[in-house]
C-alpha cells in the first residue's frame, strides 16, 4: 500500500501510473528486460492492486464524510456566532436610537405628540427589560465579557442601577453557607472585587453598593436575631454578643478598607456599622452599669453567705462620724469589740472576680462607647468598683477588724488585725493595677482623669488612716500582752535574790517569755506589710518596746547580784532588738544597756561610767533615776557621789 501510494504522486497521469506500476512488477518488463515478460503475473498484480486501490478509496471516503461533517457543525456554529453578533450589534443600534429618541421625546409638548411619547416610553421600557434579563442570563452562565457588553448598553438608560441591583444580588447567591457570617461577607467582597472591574466601568460605585447591601439586609437581620433572644433575659450574654458581634463587625470593615470604594471610605464603613448598632450602642451604658452593680453584689453576698455572715451596717452620719474621729485622736474603742474568731472577710477570689467582671466591663466600654461618651461610661464603671470592692468589701472588713481588735489590757488577744492588712494591701495593689492598666488609657486625655485621680486619692487615705488606727490598736495590744507577761513572770526576788551566792546568772523567764512574743511579732510584721510600712511598724513597736522596759526596770530595787541579772536580761532585749533591724531601736536598747551598768558598777566609777561616750548626752535625771534604783543608794558614799 505504501507502494501504491507513491505512485500517486503529482501530477497524475493514468497512462503513467499503469507504465510505473508494470515496471515495478517482476515479470512485466518488456523484451530484452533482464527477466522475460510473464502476463499470468501481471495480471495478478493488477488485479491484487485493484483490491488494494478499492480499499484505500473506501477509506477516503470515510475520512472525506467525516471532514464534510465536521465542516459543516463549524459553518452552522460559526453562523451563529455571526448571527448573534449581529443581533447583539442590532440591540446595541436600537438601544442608541431609542435612547435618543427617548431623550428627544422629553422636549415633545404632551398635548399634541402624547401618543408617540407613549409608544417611545413603552418602547424604551421593553428595550430596557430585555437587556437586564440579558444581562441576568450572561451572569448566570459566568459570560463576563457578554456582561460587560450589556452593562456599557444599560449604561445610558435609567434601569442601570437595576442591573447593578441584579447583579448584587445573583452574586450573593449561594454566599452563605459557613456558620461564620462575617468570614462569608469577606470572601465574598473580595471575590466580587476581582471581578466587577472587568463589567461595570464604575467598579467602586458598585463594590460599594455591594457591601451596603451585605451590611443593611444581611448583617443587620443576623445582630438582630441574635440580641434580641437575650435581650431581657441575660443580661450578661447580651453585653458578650454585643461586644463580639460589634468587633466581629468592625473587623470585617477594616479587611474591607484594602478595597477602592470611592473618596471617604473610613467614613463610609463607619456610618454603615453605626446603621447596624445605633439602637443597641445607645442604652448599652445602663445595661452594662446595671448588669456590674448586680453581678458585684452576687459575688460579695455569696461569699458572705459561704462564711454564715450577715454584714453589720456600718453607720454613717453625725454621730458615727464623730464617734470615728474621737477614736482616731484618743485610740479609745468606742462601742463593743466583737469577737470575728480570726476572720479577716477578705477575699482574694473575690477580688478577682470582682476586677475581672470589671475588666470585661472597661473592654466592652472601651469597644462601644461613642469617644466623646467613652471617659464618661469609664468613670460610671470605676465607681462601681469603687463601691463594691473598696468600700462594700475592703472598707468593710477594715471596720470590722477594728471592731475586733481588743483592748490593750486584754489577755491571750487575737491579733489578727495584721492579716487584714496584709491582705488588704495586697488587694490594694490588685486595685491599683487594674487602674493603671485599664482605666487610665480610658480617661487619660479627658477632665475625667483629674476626678478618678481625685477619687483614688480620697479611697487610698481613707484606707490607710483605718490601717494606721488598727495598727496603732494592734501595737498597743502587744505592749499590753507583754505587760501581762513581765507582771505573771517577773518576780521581785528576780533582782533582789536572798541568797546573793546562790545566783545562776542568766536572763529571767520573764524575759525568755516576752523575747520569744517579740520575736513573733516582729516576723508577722514583715509578713504583713511591704515596703518601708515594715521598717515604719517595726520602729514604732521598737520605741514602745523598749520605753516598756525601761519603766518595768525601774519598778525594782537592785541588789549587786540582781543588777547583773538585769543586764543579762537587757542584753537579751538589745539581741531582741537586732531582729527589727532598725538603727534606732538598736540604740535606744545599747542606752538602756548602759544604764543598768550603773545598777552594779562601784560607786566610786559612777562619775566616769556616767560621762562615758553612750551615758554623757542623756539627762542628769535618767542617770540619777537609775542610781537611785540600787539597794545601797541609800549609803552615804552613794549619797555623796550624787550631791
Amino acid at each position: 500500500m505504501a507502494t501504491t501510494a507513491e505512485l500517486f504522486e503529482e501530477p497524475f497521469v493514468a497512462d503513467e501510473y499503469i507504465e510505473r506500476l508494470v515496471w515495478r512488477t517482476p515479470g512485466g518488463g518488456s523484451r530484452g528486460g533482464p527477466e522475460a515478460f510473464d502476463p499470468k503475473r501481471l495480471l495478478e498484480e493488477f488485479v491484487n492492486h485493484i483490491q488494494e486501490l478499492q480499499i484505500m478509496d473506501e477509506r477516503i471516503q470515510r475520512k472525506v464524510e467525516k471532514l464534510e461533517q465536521q465542516c459543516q457543525k463549524e459553518a452552522k456554529e460559526f453562523a451563529r456566532k455571526v448571527q448573534e453578533l449581529q443581533k447583539s450589534n442590532q440591540i446595541k443600534e436600537a438601544a442608541d436610537i431609542i435612547q435618543k429618541l427617548h431623550l428627544i421625546a422629553q422636549e415633545l409638548p404632551f398635548d399634541r405628540f402624547s401618543e408617540v411619547k407613549s409608544k417611545i416610553a413603552s418602547k424604551y421600557h421593553d428595550l430596557e427589560c430585555q437587556l437586564i434579563q440579558e444581562f441576568t442570563g450572561a451572569q448566570r452562565r459566568g459570560e463576563i465579557s457578554r456582561m460587560r457588553e450589556v452593562a456599557a448598553v444599560l449604561l445610558h438608560f435609567k434601569g442601570y442601577s437595576h442591573c447593578v441591583d441584579v447583579y448584587i444580588k445573583q452574586c450573593q447567591e449561594g454566599a452563605y453557607l459557613r456558620n461564620d457570617i462575617f468570614e462569608d461577607a469577606a470572601i465574598l467582597c473580595q471575590r466580587v472585587n476581582k471581578q466587577v472591574g472587568d463589567i461595570f466601568s464604575n467598579p467602586e460605585t458598585v463594590l460599594a453598593k455591594l457591601i451596603q447591601n451585605v451590611f443593611e439586609i444581611k448583617l443587620q437581620s443576623f445582630v438582630k436575631d441574635q440580641l434580641q433572644e437575650c435581650w431581657k433575659s441575660d443580661a450578661e450574654q447580651y453585653l458578650k454578643s454585643l461586644y463580639d458581634l460589634y468587633t466581629r463587625t468592625t473587623n470585617l470593615s477594616s479587611k474591607l478598607m484594602e478595597f477602592n470604594l470611592g473618596t471617604d471610605k473610613q467614613t463610609f464603613l463607619s456610618k454603615l456599622i453605626k446603621s447596624i448598632f445605633i439602637s443597641y450602642l445607645e442604652s448599652y451604658i445602663e445595661i452594662e452599669t446595671g448588669y456590674l452593680k448586680s453581678r458585684s453584689a452576687m459575688i460579695l453576698q455569696r461569699y458572705y453567705d459561704s462564711k454564715n455572715h450577715q454584714k453589720r451596717s456600718i453607720g454613717t452620719g453625725g454621730i458615727q462620724d464623730l464617734k470615728e474621729r474621737i477614736r482616731q485622736r484618743t485610740n479609745l474603742p468606742l462601742g463593743p469589740s466583737i469577737d470575728t474568731h480570726g476572720e479577716t472577710f477578705l477575699s482574694q477570689e473575690v477580688v478577682v472576680n470582682l476586677l475581672q467582671e470589671t475588666k470585661q466591663a472597661f473592654e466592652r466600654c472601651h469597644r462601644l462607647s461613642d469617644p466623646s461618651d467613652l471617659p464618661r461610661n469609664a468613670f460610671r464603671i470605676f465607681t462601681i468598683l469603687v463601691e463594691f470592692l473598696c468600700i462594700e468589701h475592703i472598707d468593710y472588713a477594715l471596720e470590722t477588724g477594728l471592731a475586733g481588735i481588743p483592748s490593750s489590757d486584754s489577755k491571750n488577744a487575737n491579733l489578727y488585725f495584721l492579716d487584714v492588712v496584709h491582705q488588704a494591701n495586697t488587694i490594694f495593689h490588685l486595685f491599683d493595677k487594674q487602674f493603671n492598666d485599664h482605666l487610665m488609657p480610658l480617661i487619660s486625655s479627658s477632665p475625667k482623669l483629674s476626678e478618678c485621680l481625685q477619687k483614688k486619692k480620697e479611697i487610698i487615705e481613707q484606707m490607710e488612716m483605718k490601717l494606721d488606727t488598727g495598727i496603732d490598736r494592734t501595737l498597743n495590744c502587744m505592749i499590753g500582752q507583754m505587760k501581762h507577761i513581765l507582771a505573771a513572770e517577773q518576780k521581785k526576788t528576780d533582782f533582789k535574790p536572798e541568797d546573793e551566792n546562790n545566783v545562776l546568772i542568766q536572763y529571767t523567764n520573764a524575759c525568755v517569755k516576752v523575747c520569744a512574743y517579740v520575736r513573733k511579732q516582729v516576723e508577722k510584721i514583715k509578713n504583713s506589710m511591704d515596703g518601708k510600712n515594715v521598717d515604719t511598724v517595726l520602729m514604732e513597736l521598737g520605741v514602745r518596746f523598749h520605753r516598756l522596759i525601761y519603766e518595768h526596770l525601774q519598778q525594782y530595787s537592785y541588789s549587786c547580784m540582781g543588777g547583773m541579772l538585769a543586764i543579762c536580761d537587757v542584753a537579751e532585749y538589745r539581741r531582741c532588738a537586732k531582729d527589727f533591724k532598725i538603727p534606732l531601736v538598736l540604740q535606744l536598747f545599747d542606752t538602756l544597756h548602759a544604764l543598768c551598768n550603773l545598777l552594779v558598777v562601784n560607786p566610786d566609777n559612777l562619775k566616769q561610767v556616767c560621762s562615758g561616750e553612750q551615758l554623757a548626752n542623756l539627762d542628769k535625771n535618767i542617770l540619777h533615776s537609775f542610781v537611785q534604783l540600787r539597794a545601797d543608794y541609800r549609803s552615804a558614799r552613794l549619797a555623796r557621789h550624787f550631791s
